[in-house]
């Protein structure tokens, strides 16, 4: 089994006992013995010779005492052990337990733990038993206090009794040579060594019974009871029975016991510190979550506290004016005809619609109920959608809750502090009541303002449930139309272009109401090169700007369906470009060759150059003014600047992680970024004073897009854009999940079949002004009108 990498110090922990013994068996250098505190099980040799051992005499005595009762055993059985040493033992924790791993034989003349012959001159290599979990460890790292297998072969002279040493016919052990090797290990016990020579010269002296002095001066009984087993003369020793039974063991065994006790205690104490540890965490983190419990019930008691105070406030209204109403609807006389069950909006730019689809309306107002059933029936309808969204709504609601609480928190909080210096307590009386209205009027504006925005946001995102394809546009030259990019014109034309190096402007009313197998462009212009980026001029309606691949900048006269003005100062390809709303004369673009350019209409050549390290992916003019520009950088970043003051932008943007490939302004204070790392963010220009703002206020995420220009288009609030997944995606800026989506379907040219084809993608989205129109286009040229429904 491969050793776990996680072993403090760089030590190996191995799994099992086979693998264990099998690196030793191949020669690996062996590790140092664990100590019984480490948890593992070592022989009583290492356990003795361990560097910097403290001699603890309960400790000491206790394994002593283990070892003469198993000696005592054998020796009951009329079976003299022989193999009565260090290395023929295990100790394993907590409490030093000894384990004999070889077992007694009469026929071990020797001594040896093994079972076979053995003399003073054993094979110095010769390595200790081991158990058959693989629990006594190898040699010892070189240069280590006392080598192994030295002080193994070394062991057997230790050990070995005058009478067995002055034995030439081989008689073999006695029980006398037994007690023998209980005085030579009482004797290691209670006396350590810092060298091995020390060690050896302090042996050598044992054999004729003479101890080292601080033995005597700090262990005198313990001394006195060894000289006594090592009696020169066998007979004078003291029987198996006689050792058990003496003082020197039996006084110790009470501290013993009381030393295992006190240990015990502390393990279960440690395990009682460390349960009350866990549970004290534990009750912690749920305290914590029941804190933020009873804080969102106390949110949410507010905010329904707030809508019910708002719709008490109406209902009086609402009641005089339904039966107006009703009266209205059945007669057929209600000047708004969306009112009749149409989700669209009223907007004065739709009158021209066909006399037709009005009649058609009018006769539907005829057959309608009254408008409290209408009402009813259009609550139902959104209790259904919002019951199916309602996870991604509650997510909603908190994440926008818990900005407001950000915002007004530093105020609750003095508020309370005030009131609670003012009364003693952190109850509030009516005087600090009174006292504090204004912060309290204050809060609650904001709470209606919260309220309402959420509201507001809430009815946009249950306001539609589909994007159903009101028109698909169907060209003659298929092969030759993908990834197209698409701009809109006063809601009258729209523009394509693309890799076909074409510029195509089609009526919209034409595509939308007329029933043709082809549609032909009222314009069509060529290029020389691929086409990126179509913009019209909101002034002069007949002029469309363009780039290309080339780093060409042009501007076309679309009504001679020719270029009147061309730009040649990039260097590389040109990605994007923009024409101001205020000033149409001013014209900017972005390049691969990480400039930016400012033109001028009325000049020849640029008036003004940003330089940045990177390629520029997305510019665009602030729209209430044509002094500020923002741009979208592959260095992950969005950089707005004066154009008043080039040399640093006076704000940067940063929070994506992968190229921001477009900006888009929501507002004059707001901006929309698009990055290659899935996500869209919002981004509040008002909200920081310094240079650098790292937080947006929203994160839009749902759709694809890892590689490619997806498009981006903003109105009223809804924000479109594309996907890898060739999918259409609408969010709106209160929330961060999809509102709509709709996936652009392959027909197999064979089958007839829809078919997914994961090489495609949306390439282009663009709303039809403030409308609830979208125009899109995807990487094979596929190009449809969806309207949200």
């Amino acid at each position: 089994m491969e050793p776990s990498r996680g072993a403090v110090g760089g030590g190996r922990r191995w799994g099992d006992a086979a693998a264990e013994a099998e690196a030793e068996a191949e020669g690996d250098a062996a590790e140092e013995g664990r100590r019984p505190e480490e948890g593992g099980e070592v022989s009583l040799r290492e356990w003795l010779d361990r560097p910097g051992r403290a001699v603890e005499a309960a400790e000491c005595v206790h394994v002593f005492r283990q070892v003469a009762e198993a000696v005592a055993v054998a020796h009951a059985q009329g079976v003299a052990v022989g193999s009565a040493r260090p290395s023929c033992f295990v100790v394993s924790p907590p409490f030093a337990r000894v384990a004999f791993i070889e077992s007694a034989s009469g026929s071990d003349a020797s001594g040896s733990c093994s079972g076979s012959d053995a003399s003073e001159d054993a094979d110095p290599d010769a390595s200790p038993p081991r158990r058959r979990d693989g629990a006594a460890r190898g040699e010892e790292h070189a240069g280590k206090t006392f080598p192994l297998k030295s002080v193994l072969a070394m062991e057997l002279n230790w050990y070995t009794s005058p009478e067995e040493a002055d034995d030439s016919g081989g008689s073999g052990s006695s029980f006398a040579s037994d007690i023998y090797r209980l005085g030579v290990l009482l004797f290691e016990l209670f006396c350590t060594f810092e060298t091995i020579e020390e060690k050896m010269r302090a042996m050598a002296n044992l054999r004729h019974r003479v101890l080292p002095p601080q033995l005597l001066l700090k262990w005198p009984k313990e001394a006195s009871f060894c000289q006594l087993l090592m009696h020169p003369v066998p007979e004078t020793r003291p029987k198996m029975s006689e050792v058990l039974q003496s003082e020197f063991l039996n006084q110790s065994r009470n501290s013993l016991e009381e030393r295992e006790a006190a240990l015990r205690l502390r393990e279960e104490i440690e395990e009682q510190e460390l349960l009350l540890d866990f549970l004290q965490q534990l009750q912690k983190r749920k305290k914590d979550i029941a804190d933020n419990l009873q804080d969102t019930v106390a949110f949410l008691s507010s905010d329904i506290n707030e809508v019910l105070h708002q719709q008490s406030a109406l209902g009086g209204q609402c009641v005089n004016f339904s039966s107006d109403l009703d009266k209205e609807v059945c007669s057929g006389t209600v000047e708004d005809q969306s009112d009749c069950g149409s989700r669209k909006r009223f907007r004065p730019e739709l009158q021209g619609v066909d006399m037709e689809e009005q009649n058609h309306s009018v006769e539907e107002c005829s057959r309608t109920v009254p408008s409290s059933e209408l009402i009813q029936e259009s609550v139902l309808s959104k209790s259904s959608r919002l019951m199916k969204n309602f996870k991604k709504l509650e997510t909603a609601y908190f994440l926008t809750r818990s900005k407001l609480v950000k915002q007004v928190g530093n105020q609750i909080s003095s508020c309370h502090q005030v009131a609670k210096r003012a009364t003693g307590s952190a109850v509030g009386t009516e005087g600090s009541s009174i006292d504090n209205f204004p912060l309290e009027r204050q809060y609650g504006r904001r709470q209606r303002g919260w309220v309402n925005s959420f509201l507001e946001g809430l009815c946009k995102y249950l306001s539609f449930s589909k994007l159903k394809v009101q028109a698909e546009l169907k060209q003659c030259d298929l092969l030759n139309s993908s990834n197209l990019v698409c701009s809109y014109r006063d809601k009258e034309f729209f523009a394509t272009a693309g890799v076909n190096k074409k510029i195509k402007v089609f009526e919209y009313n034409m595509i939308v109401n007329e029933q043709r197998d082809i549609h032909y462009p009222v314009v069509e212009m060529s290029n020389r090169s691929k086409l990126s980026c179509i913009c019209w001029n909101s002034y002069m309606k007949s002029h469309i700007a363009s780039s290309d691949f080339e780093g060409i900048v042009q501007v076309w006269d679309v009504t001679r369906s020719q270029v009147f003005v061309d730009m040649r100062e990039h260097e590389r390809r040109v990605w994007s470009v923009d024409f101001s709303i205020v000033d149409p004369t001013k014209l900017v673009s972005g390049s691969d060759d990480g400039s930016v350019k400012l033109w001028d209409m009325n000049q020849a050549g640029s008036i003004g150059t940003i330089r940045t390290r990177a390629n520029v992916c997305s510019v665009q003019f602030q729209p209430d003014t044509a002094r500020s520009i923002a741009i979208g950088s592959a260095d992950h970043k969005i950089y707005c600047y004066d154009l008043r003051n080039i040399r640093a932008p006076y704000c940067t943007m940063v929070g994506h992680t992968k190229t921001v490939s477009y900006v888009k302004y929501l507002d004059a204070s707001t901006i929309v970024s698009a990055s290659t790392d899935n996500s869209l963010k919002l981004w509040d220009l008002s909200m920081s004073p310094g240079r650098i703002i790292d937080n947006p206020i929203q994160t839009f995420t749902g759709h694809t897009n890892t590689k490619n220009f997806v498009g981006l288009s903003i109105s009223d609030g809804y924000i479109a854009t594309g996907s890898e997944t060739n999918e259409v995606f609408v969010y709106h800026k209160e929330f961060p999940m999809p509102v709509l989506a709709y996936k652009f379907t392959v027909a197999d040219p064979i089958s007839g079949q829809e078919i997914d084809d994961p090489a495609q993608f949306i390439s282009c989205v663009c709303w039809r002004g403030q409308s609830t129109t979208l125009l899109s286009a995807n990487s094979s040229g596929n190009i449809k009108i969806l309207e949200m429904d």
